[in-house]
């Protein structure tokens, strides 16, 4: 019995012809989704069979391509390299049908896919490949030398060679096995993995459906990363578990967005609040662009009502804002279309808890400001390879009903409506993607020029935040901002170059000599 693949395997006898993962490159019904998911499993198979020998090929059979009948019982402990018995493979992939035929295929090998974030310089992947224990990454040709770089190697999708029918068993599975590793920064900036089990991702998909009303009819677009915990299970895991279809473009191009829900009649669209916003400021736009368009949410970061407002009054399309974290798989709370309180993120989803707490732990009554936490089954298992940050993160004694403590401040009225009020940790979110100062402000701190650099997030209409950099200089020491952005960009992802460069003689300071970032401010 495979917890998850079991119920897709459902899925797919009930919905056989219906179109499943689709993109510019590749269309899929369920039932050749399923067949690629297991041809790519195969290979997966063949490929550490071929290591495990030496070879540098994996061997074939008669029909030309790699035989996978006896291979996952022979390797046995040959696949076993994760810290839980598991073999962990890197999926370094565009947000593509390909990439959830990769992830499935994993599955079907018996085997956790670590998606990857492409946007990362070498040295930030190497890191956590590192930490992963990953030896070979599924990706593109384009991305083959990242993930060389990186220190994997790197197995190259191609519809002669890697991406074919195949047919595999679901291997044997429980729900608390772990079913995929996802990377989000600490708050040092260095990498950690969440450790999602195959309840996590079932449990909060099936939440989903239920609280949000979804039915296989629907048909969702995602331009989310698969690296991202909503691109994965909201946009990835729930229309493929519950038999919907999901078309996915590999980048936010606004133009694109509208031609595809225009055209494939799209009902289900899922953004971050400055996606919207750029749609909003498109005059090619028109409501009968999005006359489909049945659920449209945002999450990742906050909602301002000039987008909400404005996006109403001109396509006649309410968002839903939502909100939840990669260590709750990711949805934890969602407004809907038939309970939806201004500037809420919605009600807990069912099976979820949220409430917030005081310094000593001790529940706030219904209005009062508190650290959210987070209780369920979405709650994640723990921190790859990091038991004290685990141990940190989560509450009660490790059972099913975990609660996390998500550092997030907020208060919950007494309809059970959360509002999300400010965040305990550093943290920005810069276009739907975590970014921490500290990490920034490391990086400058290198620059020759550079004595003291303070980093702190400013409100973006169309990014959510953005980073801004404060800098103190060496003593005869001279440099501009253009060359410290240049710098970072060498260095750091894009997201994570300050958008703007201020430089002080000294900085805000405490008794005890601590910056004091709250009266940092840009001028103006």
């Amino acid at each position: 019995m495979h917890f998850f693949l079991d119920r897709f395997e459902a899925t797919v006898r009930s919905r056989r012809e219906a179109p499943a993962a689709c993109d510019q490159s590749l269309v899929t019904t369920f039932e050749s989704f399923r067949a690629l998911a297991c041809g790519v499993g195969g290979v997966l198979l063949n490929t550490i069979d071929a290591g495990s020998r030496g070879e540098s090929e994996p061997r074939a059979s008669a029909s030309g391509a790699p035989s996978t009948a006896p291979l996952r019982s022979r390797l046995g402990k040959t696949i076993a390299g994760g810290a839980d018995g598991e073999r962990h493979i890197g999926i370094l992939l565009p947000t593509s049908a390909a990439a959830a035929v990769s992830i499935f295929g994993c599955w079907y090998a018996g085997l956790t896919p670590v998606p990857l974030n492409f946007m990362l310089p070498p040295d930030e992947l190497k890191r956590i490949v590192a930490d992963a224990g990953i030896t070979l990454i599924v990706t593109i040709e384009r991305f083959a030398p990242l993930a060389e770089a990186a220190g994997a190697t790197p197995l190259v999708l191609s519809g002669k060679t890697t991406l074919i029918p195949g047919e595999l068993a679901a291997p044997p599975a429980d729900k608390d096995q772990t079913a995929v590793i996802l990377y989000t920064s600490g708050t040092s900036g260095d990498p950690k993995g969440v450790c999602l089990s195959f309840d996590n991702l079932v449990s909060n998909a099936l939440a989903c459906i239920e609280h949000a009303g979804i039915t296989p009819d629907q048909s969702f677009l995602s331009v989310l990363p698969q690296f991202h915990s909503f691109g994965f299970t909201a946009m990835t895991v729930t229309p493929l578990l519950l038999g919907a279809t999901v078309h996915y473009l590999p980048r936010f191009t606004p133009a694109a967005i509208l031609d595809t829900v225009s055209e494939k009649h799209i009902s289900v669209f899922m953004g971050v609040a400055s996606m919207y916003g750029v749609l909003l400021g498109m005059s090619a736009a028109e409501p009968a662009m999005f006359a489909s368009l049945r659920l449209a949410v945002s999450g990742g970061e906050p909602l301002p009502d000039s987008i909400a407002d404005g996006f109403e009054q001109r396509f006649g399309v309410r968002i839903m804002q939502g909100y939840g974290l990669t260590e709750t798989s990711p949805v934890a709370t969602l407004n809907t279309p038939a309970a939806n309180r201004h500037g809420s993120v919605g009600r807990p989803l069912p099976g979820v808890r949220v409430w917030a707490a005081d310094e000593a732990g001790r529940d706030r009554p219904a209005g009062q400001e508190g650290e959210l936490i987070v209780a369920g089954h979405c709650v994640m298992k723990g921190y790859h390879n990091k038991p004290e940050t685990t141990a940190a993160a989560l509450l009660g004694d490790g059972s099913q009903d975990r609660a996390l403590r998500t550092g997030d401040i907020g208060r919950v009225d007494a309809d059970g409506y959360v509002f999300i009020t400010g965040r305990a940790k550093e943290m920005m979110i810069v276009a739907g993607e975590n970014v921490f100062p500290g990490e920034i402000e490391r990086v400058l701190a290198t620059h020759p020029a550079v004595a003291e650099a303070a980093v702190i997030g400013v409100r973006s209409e169309r990014h959510g935040e953005r980073p801004v950099a404060f800098v103190v200089l060496r003593e005869a020491a001279a440099v501009d901002a253009a060359a410290l952005q240049t710098y970072c960009r060498e260095r750091l992802a894009g997201y994570k170059v300050p958008r703007e460069v201020y430089f002080a003689a000294d900085f805000p300071r405490a008794a005890t000599g601590k910056i004091m970032k709250r009266l940092l401010r840009p001028p103006g």
